[in-house]
């Protein structure tokens, strides 16, 4: 009997271990923490750029996550972790909204700020004119309330349509209206699937040239260290199949095994593993060398499951005939020695062609000029 009480106590105490490190990992991983652990405030000489670049801090945003420009050049800033919405304005920083859940994604048009929550899209009219006192409309409340992978990234087509992503609600699983890249009319109407077998993408942007849509996307976990690959897709038409959850990359997931990787669209480029790819964004400014005309810089939010962190740096991805033909760092630093102090999360490209990258473990927003 002593026996088989001392079995369940020590089960009982593995299960609470169990637990704790659970509850560790991922509230670390939704507060945008993550496991490697905080070091503290580094200067900014820690982060290495290419010749000629240099990089400030912009603003100090809490839990800055996904960005927006306005036409005036306010800069709106979502968060993940906290409840708030931010506008930048001269360096000053003001809450435009809070109460908020996980509003991560904002964009702008006409004059409107548009934020994403995990269930709704709200529209802030007149916002420039109004961040004293701001209100909003409610433009779509029809969206699941799963918050694994239920925070938003949203932008506005070349065709004025608004891209709303739904991640799937699980590491790895089928479950109908999840997994998808949505679309709908400014005012909410004619909601319809764009792109199916999409996991959780967190940035997406148009060529400035084709007009077509290219997109991050991150794979499952516990696969191992290696695999699978974060993606970078490219999606020129509606109704394309990406393979989540039969496939990853092209890595076939063993929990999903009644259809072939070769019946879906293959990434245009493999990104590294377990990176987490978020915020994405052609280079259309002048500022930087011809080298990075129309390529797409990537926020890489760094590992939260590998033995070996990766990530935790933005990437820039050249193209040459409509294709990705590289795949290169260009800021890091804020992971050093497996321990960070930064998680870039969204870049955005100001009208003088300098460069913005949010980081929401931080706080910050910098700025990258080339001199």
């Amino acid at each position: 009997m002593r026996k088989r009480y001392a079995v369940l106590l020590l089960l009982a105490f593995a299960a609470i271990i169990a637990a704790l490190v659970y509850f560790y990992v991922i509230a670390g991983f939704l507060a945008g923490f993550g496991p490697a652990p905080d070091v503290g405030d580094r200067p900014l000489d820690a982060i290495s750029l290419p010749d000629g670049f240099a990089i400030d801090v912009y603003a100090d945003v809490p839990n800055a996550r996904s960005m927006a420009l306005s036409d005036t050049g306010v800069l709106f800033v979502g968060t993940r972790g906290a409840d708030k919405v931010y506008a930048v304005v001269d360096s000053g920083v003001t809450v435009i909204a809070s109460g908020l859940t996980m509003p991560n994604g904002v964009t702008f048009r006409n004059g409107s700020l548009y934020v994403a929550e995990v269930n709704r899209v709200l529209r802030f009219d007149d916002i420039e004119r109004n961040l004293a006192n701001p209100s909003y409309t409610i433009v779509n409340d029809d969206f699941p309330s799963d918050t694994l992978h239920g925070w938003k990234f949203i932008r506005f087509g070349p065709e004025g349509k608004l891209y709303v992503p739904v991640g799937a609600p699980c590491n790895v699983c089928l479950k109908d209206g999840y997994a998808a890249i949505m679309r709908m009319n400014p005012d909410g109407t004619d909601l319809e699937v764009f792109a199916s077998g999409v996991r959780n993408t967190v940035g997406f942007d148009w060529h400035p040239e084709t007009g077509e849509l290219w997109f991050t996307d991150n794979g499952r976990d516990w696969l191992g260290d290696d695999l699978p690959p974060n993606e970078l897709n490219h999606a020129p038409v509606q109704g394309m199949h990406f393979g989540f959850p039969y496939c990853h990359g092209t890595v076939p997931d063993p929990d999903f095994t009644d259809r072939a990787c070769a019946e879906f669209t293959k990434p245009a480029l493999e990104l590294g593993p377990h990176v987490a790819s978020l915020g994405m964004r052609f280079y259309t400014g002048d500022m930087f060398p011809d080298y990075y005309k129309n390529g797409i810089f990537i926020a890489e939010h760094g590992s939260w499951n590998r033995k070996t962190p990766i990530g935790y740096r933005v990437m820039f991805v050249k193209f040459e005939n409509n294709r990705p033909v590289s795949y290169e760092v260009f800021a890091e630093g804020w992971l050093r020695d497996s321990l960070s102090w930064g998680r870039p999360v969204d870049v955005e490209i100001m009208k003088d062609g300098s460069l913005l990258i949010s980081d929401d473990k931080a706080g910050k927003i910098y700025r990258v000029v080339y001199e």
